[in-house]
């Protein structure tokens, strides 16, 4: 038998069947789902210095558990010292088993690490069903060795969903088990 995430399994079994029964679907097929999740961080440093991209891009391959890619800047912008094509920035997109298993790792590893955690904000939503959660300090997860960073840096979380308006993907990574603030 293959392996299942726990947080898939959790999906299909449990968060379906609360979904349609909330907003009255009349398929399983309308229920919303998280289609992938991105991470991005900007390295606006490595314009000086080259080897902070290198550092990055390994420190999100760690954390994400797939190799992230540089992303480059679009135009020249003589006061930032900036020209066309340099790498600025790191990404990596997950989706499917890994997107779980990062997404499993995030509630419950990384996030009870920030310090005074008292649940994420529920105000970044873009109005098209997506979520983006900003991280201060990458050093909350557990992969990356804290004596070995050059730098603490922060970074982009987008979860991106098929639903169609911000309550309905509210409801989605509620149920999923995203720690909200309590109002």
């Amino acid at each position: 038998m293959a392996y299942i995430p726990t947080l898939k399994k959790k999906y299909t079994e449990e968060v379906v069947p609360a979904l349609k029964a909330k907003y009255n679907y009349k398929s399983v097929m309308q229920v919303p789902k998280l289609t992938k999740i991105v991470i991005n961080q900007g390295v606006g440093a490595a314009v000086g210095d080259k080897k902070l991209i290198d550092n990055s891009l390994d420190e999100i391959s760690r954390i994400a558990g797939q190799k992230a890619v540089a992303t480059k800047s679009k135009k020249a912008i003589s006061n930032f010292k900036l020209r066309e094509n340099l790498p600025i920035g790191v990404r990596v997109t997950l989706r499917g088993e890994r997107m779980f298993e990062f997404l499993e790792r995030l509630m419950a590893v990384a996030l009870p690490q920030v310090r005074d955690f008292k649940g994420i904000n529920d105000k970044s939503f873009d109005g098209r069903g997506n979520y983006t959660l900003g991280i201060t300090e990458h050093i909350i997860f557990p992969e990356i060795d804290i004596d070995k960073i050059a730098r603490i840096s922060g970074m982009d979380i987008t979860f991106v969903t098929t639903a169609n308006t911000d309550d309905e993907a509210h409801s989605l990574l509620k149920e999923i088990g995203l720690p909200f603030k309590k109002k």
